[in-house]
């Protein structure tokens, strides 16, 4: 901004900014953040904070804006910085809605599951009552900055976490990127999304996988930005994983518990035959290709006809259930009979 730069150069006010930063981030980047803000005369102030599923909740919200208030910042200049994974993200940008009704932020991803799915849309919110971002709302950022350079420092699980979201968005809408997934997986997860020069004979996979991944979500997001059409491709994978992933807290990832969900509704696909045998095949090998688990002991019956009786009551009555027609396409189902998705529940376990 030219105002903001004049401003900061002429001596008349300097540049503040208030950063909420991954604890495990800040160990690993924290002093390059330092260093930036240093260089570029910026007075800040870092807070380093542990952001995981377990400490997702309005005590951290509230730990954030008393130290914002501490700090004291112009809500219309000075945007908050959230610097971490999804789990950051959520809860900074809950805490920046709340402060003076609406200050602005911008989300720096470091995670892939957070550069492809968390940097996208409006939403954030913490976890309540061991209900997933049971409190929460819809307040985009004013920027998502995404460098991938962030990628190459997290653990191999985390990589396939990722990918569980890039996934979803191939089997829903993308023949492409699910090729792109099946033919380069194994490459992705060895070279934790890096571009090198010797890649060629890759094509610059991650650039591509994110790139397609990231327009895909965008197309889905941007005409249903708040939500108001509850038929919703990008709810795949999300009916019984929120049920999951809080009851088996913290064996699953998020990306994980997605995948098996995903997983699941593969086999319902298949046993209402809008896959063949062959796709349904292909899917759950894809998944196996890129270290996802496609089964978890946890995820029982009673706790699927559960998550689905929870679908009911968020989703206007409708249980809206996402399903595969074919690699790359999908639609939206309201008529699957419980006795196909038992039926579904049976050949999925014994496989």
């Amino acid at each position: 901004d030219p105002q903001q730069l004049e401003l900061a150069t002429s001596g008349k006010r300097k540049l503040r900014r208030f950063i909420v930063i991954d604890e495990v981030v800040d160990e690993l980047y924290g002093s390059k953040v330092r260093e930036y803000f240093e260089e570029n005369n910026v007075q800040h102030k870092i807070l380093a904070l542990p952001t995981t599923e377990e400490t997702k909740s309005m005590d951290l919200v509230l730990n954030i804006l008393q130290e914002v208030q501490n700090f004291s910042i112009d809500r219309r200049t000075e945007p908050i910085i959230a610097i971490g994974g999804g789990v950051c993200l959520d809860i900074v940008g809950l805490a920046a809605s709340l402060y003076r009704r609406r200050t602005p932020y911008i989300r720096v991803p470091t995670t892939l599951l957070s550069y492809v799915d968390a940097s996208v849309g409006a939403k954030n919110g913490v976890n309540f009552l061991q209900c997933k971002n049971k409190l929460g709302g819809y307040t985009p950022p004013v920027a998502s900055f995404l460098d991938r350079s962030f990628i190459q420092s997290i653990p191999r699980r985390h990589i396939s976490n990722g990918l569980g979201e890039i996934l979803k968005m191939a089997l829903m809408k993308h023949k492409g990127l699910f090729d792109l997934l099946k033919s380069h997986g194994k490459y992705l997860l060895d070279t934790k999304f890096q571009s090198y020069s010797g890649s060629a004979s890759h094509g610059d996979a991650a650039l591509q996988t994110t790139r397609i991944a990231i327009e895909t979500m965008l197309e889905e997001l941007a005409p249903n930005l708040w939500e108001d059409d509850l038929d919703r491709l990008v709810d795949f994978g999300h009916l019984i994983s929120p049920e999951l992933e809080m009851r088996v807290l913290p064996s699953l990832m998020h990306g994980e518990a997605v995948n098996i969900d995903m997983a699941f509704m593969t086999y319902v696909a298949h046993a209402r035959e809008l896959i063949t045998a062959e796709e349904k095949e292909q899917i759950i090998q894809c998944m196996r290709g890129l270290e996802l688990p496609v089964w978890h002991g946890g995820c029982s019956w009673p706790l699927i006809k559960r998550a689905l009786m929870e679908r009911l009551k968020h989703s206007g009555g409708q249980p809206r259930m996402p399903l595969p027609t074919g690699l790359g396409v999908a639609e939206i189902f309201n008529d699957t009979s419980e006795e196909t998705l038992e039926r579904a529940y049976k050949l999925w376990v014994r496989d």
